[in-house]
């Protein structure tokens, strides 16, 4: 019987550690297995540009089954519903059509070894309203949503302006987290708007977008030093952000966001980016240890606490490591680290050997301000403090960060074939999507 190792969640982590493994495995004495609620991966970093309609998702999107066939693993089309230790299973839920009829019943998968990389969801608070008037961007499909009603609102604001050109109509965006989502869209936003002018909306312009980012904490991006969040702050100031920070949203309706101090902010769309969590499901997984906010607890291993077949990575996990006062934050390059180490370490456990001890490396935060600006720190811990990076020489290691992605999930080869095929895209491929 083969050994059979399966990864749950085919996100930035999960997707590395899969191509890692089947290229290294094989297929003659390992099955390696990715369950996926999705058809397709989109970076996450990136879900910001496919809500305002600046990149195109199917362009950049990578099937999970072409991918599978090219790396040696297979890929199962499925959400997780459980995990039976005893038997050494995960269950899938079932797979159902868009009329609700039943496509796959639910199953069980064996495993040898399980690694969990489901990432983390957006975290409400408990928030009054949010859950039914907000949009997340936890997925594509949630980015693809935003663009479509974002698109809706403009068309009707330029229909407006056509019937009476001196109309006060506006598209009002409300955007609740001031971290690096809610900066990058804020600024992407602005972006879009200006080019809608050369797609069909000849009277729509970003003068007609009214949007305001808000933030419970004393300034926006806490993850950069201080003065770099100034300067971004100004920097969205100038575009026409409205920037609220030390404000709390105590209830969202449908047509306003509600702070503390009482003040209804008028939104046709809102955007709630103010934190994450674990999926419920984390919280009662057949006995696996999980902090309040749904995060599997996991050794400096990267293993489960409470059972040691199973790995955790990414943002789904809480990895504390020793010396730090803080968990492992939930960060791309994070996840990456992450599948580099369990990768090492089934290998360790497979060969019996001695398992090594997840090391984060801390590169830094770079936030970028669409076409208008980069804002970041580099080599965090590496250099024994932080670099200061702006303008063009930020937006080239920004930029880097996204090929270094691509390089990770479809190797050298054809990884550096994408990037060069996405220079090309830019060039005879639309500015925006507009459908």
């Amino acid at each position: 019987m083969k050994t059979q190792i399966v990864v749950v969640g085919g996100g930035a982590g999960g997707l590395e550690l899969v191509r890692r493994l089947g290229a290294k495995l094989g297929r003659d004495s390992y099955d390696v297995i990715l369950v996926e609620r999705n058809n397709t991966h989109i970076w996450k970093p990136l879900l910001h540009e496919v809500a305002a309609g600046s990149l195109d998702a199917n362009l950049d999107e990578v099937g999970y089954r072409s991918h599978g066939h090219r790396w040696c693993y297979r890929y199962f089309y499925g959400t997780l519903e459980g995990i039976d230790r005893t038997s050494g299973h995960v269950v899938i839920a079932p797979v159902l059509d868009e009329d609700g009829s039943e496509i796959i019943a639910r199953h069980r998968i064996r495993f040898d070894y399980c690694i969990l990389a489901i990432g983390a969801i957006a975290n409400d608070f408990g928030t009054p309203g949010v859950r039914e008037h907000c949009i997340f961007l936890d997925d594509r499909s949630q980015a693809d949503r935003f663009r479509s009603k974002l698109l809706n609102h403009c068309l009707r604001v330029s229909r407006s302006l056509s019937a009476d050109p001196k109309s006060d109509a506006t598209v009002n965006v409300s955007i609740v987290g001031g971290g690096a989502t809610g900066v990058e869209l804020a600024a992407e936003l602005f972006n879009a708007a200006a080019g809608l002018r050369h797609y069909g909306l000849e009277v729509f312009d970003e003068s007609r977008l009214k949007v305001t980012l808000i933030e419970a904490g004393p300034r926006i991006l806490p993850a950069l030093p201080e003065d770099l969040a100034k300067a971004a702050h100004e920097e969205l100031e100038k575009l026409g952000v409205r920037v609220l920070t030390g404000t709390a949203i105590t209830q969202a309706t449908a047509t306003s966001m509600v702070t503390k101090a009482g003040e209804e902010i008028p939104a046709d769309l809102k955007v709630w980016a103010a934190g994450v969590r674990g999926p419920d499901l984390l919280k009662d997984l057949d006995g696996l240890e999980a902090t309040r906010s749904n995060q599997l607890v996991v050794k400096p291993t990267l293993q489960t606490t409470n059972d040691e077949r199973i790995f955790a990575i990414g943002d789904c996990c809480f990895c504390k490591l020793e010396g730090s006062d803080r968990p492992v934050p939930p960060r791309a390059q994070a996840a990456h680290q992450m599948a580099e180490t369990a990768y090492h370490n089934i290998l360790a456990l497979i060969a019996n050997k001695p398992l090594k001890p997840f090391v984060y490396r801390d590169r830094g935060s770079l936030v970028s301000l669409s076409r208008f600006d980069t804002v970041g720190s580099l080599m965090g811990n590496l250099v024994g403090g932080r670099m200061a990076v702006e303008g063009r020489l930020a937006r080239m290691v920004y930029l880097s960060l996204y090929r270094m992605h691509l390089i990770g999930i479809h190797g050298w080869l054809k990884g550096i074939a994408l990037i060069l095929v996405g220079h090309v895209n830019q060039v005879v491929r639309p500015r925006l999507k507009l459908h």
